[in-house]
């Protein structure tokens, strides 16, 4: 992107998010919309933002099976998104899957895998509860790498 600025657009309605949009497109590169916004207003909201020329980052942090994610994928690809973004500890061939269905869309820009390694508010007490006994930032290294390996 030629302007790296991003504005999430954390809002519970589409109206407010499109208002926001109105005014801030000249001034940034893409849009955020993470799944507040999504899930209360579907798909639409990505295509109007679209409509209007603006790139998208679809921030729903995919995590699931590799189909499931890749069929995501290939659906956020068809809505036009810039970029698209999963859990690394979904393993590589989650990281696989999406990033080849990405390779696949046939739209002039290809959208951009970005990989979430550990979440910010997790503490490495967070990280031993669910087996993980290493420290944040070795893991965050650790699921880096495992993206970076994978394609994203």
């Amino acid at each position: 992107m030629d302007n790296p600025i991003i504005v999430a657009l954390d809002l519970p309605s589409q109206q407010k998010a499109l208002e926001l949009a109105e005014k801030l497109a000249p001034l940034v590169g893409a849009f955020k919309v993470g799944k507040q916004l999504f899930i209360s207003s579907g798909p639409d909201v990505v295509r109007k933002l679209r409509a209007t020329g603006a790139k998208v980052f679809l921030d729903l942090k995919l995590h699931d099976i590799p189909n499931t994610v890749a069929a995501a994928g290939s659906a956020a690809a068809q809505l036009g998104v810039r970029m698209v973004n999963v859990h690394a500890s979904g393993g590589r061939e989650m990281l696989s899957a999406a990033r080849a269905v990405l390779d696949r869309h046939p739209g002039a820009e290809r959208p951009e895998l970005l990989a979430v390694t550990v979440l910010t508010s997790l503490a490495a007490s967070d990280l031993a509860a669910v087996g993980v006994a290493d420290p944040p930032a070795t893991q965050v290294l650790r699921l880096a790498a495992l993206s970076l390996a994978a394609g994203a």
